[in-house]
């Protein structure tokens, strides 16, 4: 089953590599969707996919990389719509 989310990130997520990371991770999981960073110093990503994976990029979110530090996440699960491959928008 398909699903689709939008996550925002909190924290020291930008400048740290964090949207290149999640686009790798993304995309190992076979997602589609973006990730761009926001005026207030987060992230948002639309993520859409298969359930399972949808919840495993979550869960990756939720830990960042190791020059990242995650204070919270919010996530809200959307209508799924038609995507394309995995990006960074700027």
């Amino acid at each position: 089953m398909y699903s689709q989310f939008e996550i925002i990130v909190f924290g020291r997520v930008q400048g740290v590599g964090f949207r290149a990371a999640a686009r790798n991770q993304a995309r190992s999981l076979r997602l589609r969707g973006w990730v761009e960073n926001l005026a207030d110093g987060s992230v948002r990503a639309v993520v859409n996919g298969d359930a399972e994976r949808c919840t495993r990029f979550i869960n990756w979110c939720r830990e960042g990389t190791g020059f990242s530090w995650v204070e919270r996440i919010d996530i809200e699960e959307m209508k799924p719509e038609s995507l394309g491959p995995f990006v960074i928008r700027y």
